[in-house]
């Protein structure tokens, strides 16, 4: 009866198996973004660690300049919005609306949570503009979370297996972004940092909220609260 209920309800899009790690990872991630605000507030030059980063990941040549820019154009408004639709038709065409709520939702709240961030830690590059975080590498690193998190859904993977593949593809696609960043001299190596731990803050509580909303939209108890009831 449980299996059916939860089948009524749509597959969780934040594995039950994660959800103790994935939110101990989040808060982990929200200190280390805080850590580094703090840090970096109201700077205008790079710190030494964002020098020597620098140093080795700018004048890059070809093909890896074309790497980079194609990255960048994935964090721009029009590329980000050809990866959202193309995710949230796949899970429409699935039959997944929870999923394509996450989809919209995880990256988006990603993307608000660094442009509020920005004003309040000051931190500027080229002549004023906000720099941390990052608002590029907060998206591709929580668009790749949020893809792991539902194939991990799909897939039936366990703890230990779904936990390595969710982090590994979001430090990818936060790695790959945040390398673009720097080497198009856009941010601060820490700027592309404090975007990815803004992520890894953000997609885990987007998910369960997103869980806990659908559940209660359809009337029917999670597994968690029946267990509770029980």
């Amino acid at each position: 009866m449980d299996r059916l209920a939860e089948e009524d309800r749509g597959p969780a899009v934040l594995p039950p198996a994660l959800r103790s790690w994935l939110g101990l990872v989040a808060v982990l991630a929200a200190t280390a973004a805080a850590v580094l605000g703090l840090r970096y507030a109201g700077h205008s030059e790079p710190g030494a660690v964002d020098a020597r980063i620098w140093a080795a990941a700018q004048g890059v040549g070809q093909p890896w300049r074309y790497v980079a820019d194609t990255a960048d154009f994935l964090g721009e408004p029009v590329g980000s919005m050809l990866l959202i639709a193309a995710a949230v038709t796949g899970c429409l065409l699935a039959r997944r609306p929870r999923a394509a709520v996450l989809v919209l939702a995880g990256p988006g709240l990603g993307v608000v949570a660094t442009t509020l961030l920005k004003p309040l830690v000051g931190r500027t590059i080229h002549g004023g503009h906000f720099s941390y975080p990052s608002g590029h590498t907060a998206f591709l690193t929580a668009f790749a979370l949020v893809v792991a998190l539902l194939a991990t859904g799909r897939l039936g993977l366990g703890r230990t297996a779904g936990a390595a593949f969710v982090l590994a593809a979001a430090l990818a696609g936060g790695a790959l972004m945040g390398w673009a960043q720097v080497a198009l001299d856009a941010h601060y190596p820490t700027d592309t940092l404090g975007g990815l731990c803004t992520a890894l803050a953000v997609v885990p509580a987007t998910a369960w909220l997103v869980d806990r909303t659908a559940d209660r939209f359809t009337g029917r108890p999670s597994n968690e609260a029946r267990r509770q009831q029980a």
